[in-house]
């Protein structure tokens, strides 16, 4: 698997490293998903960028964050799994049943919240061709066309992360390292 260099502020490309610098202000240390986006100044850029844009989608923080899990998930993203896990515990309130349901693309018990982990999947699976029970099953719970496009937005940054960090082999932080994920754990049976 390839490797790209996890930059430093120090060995940053000029224009990232005030952004790296307010990264790092900002979480208290450098993750190493920044580290590998560094190396572009335009994929650092378009990540906090889109980052911020959808921070201000309609979809709570709770949804959101599981947008993040099933994405990094269906992706195979070791990093992203465990840094969304860890958001999903400090800032969401999602039960741990519920996190680990999601990390492993299983079924969550909230009827409201599974319907938008099934909107979710399906968007990634068919590339936004999802049939109509899923998508009706998904406005039925309460969801729009607003917040179904705002899934959309948050596969499409997922996608960025992930695919940069399956790319770039980013380390976990070891801030992450308790969420650390290995895979889809097989159901119980």
């Amino acid at each position: 698997m390839p490797s790209l260099t996890l930059r430093t502020i120090e060995d940053a490309p000029v224009e990232t490293k005030e952004l790296l610098t307010a990264a790092e202000k900002r979480n208290g240390f450098l993750p190493n998903l920044l580290r590998v986006l560094a190396n572009a100044p335009v994929a650092l850029e378009t990540y906090l960028t889109v980052s911020g844009i959808n921070n201000r989608s309609s979809l709570s923080v709770a949804e959101r964050e599981m947008v993040q899990i099933i994405a990094a998930a269906t992706h195979g993203c070791g990093f992203c799994v465990a840094g969304h896990t860890v958001a999903a515990y400090k800032k969401t309130g999602l039960d741990k049943e519920t996190v680990e349901a999601l990390r492993n693309l299983g079924h969550v018990t909230d009827a409201r919240l599974d319907a938008l982990a099934s909107f979710t999947k399906a968007v990634i699976a068919t590339r936004g061709k999802v049939d109509d029970a899923v998508f009706g099953t998904f406005k039925a719970a309460g969801f729009t066309d607003q917040s179904a496009l705002e899934v959309i937005l948050g596969v499409s940054l997922a996608t960025l992360c992930n695919f940069a960090n399956n790319l770039g082999g980013a380390p976990l932080n070891p801030q992450y390292e308790p969420f650390r994920w290995d895979g889809i754990k097989a159901a119980a049976e």
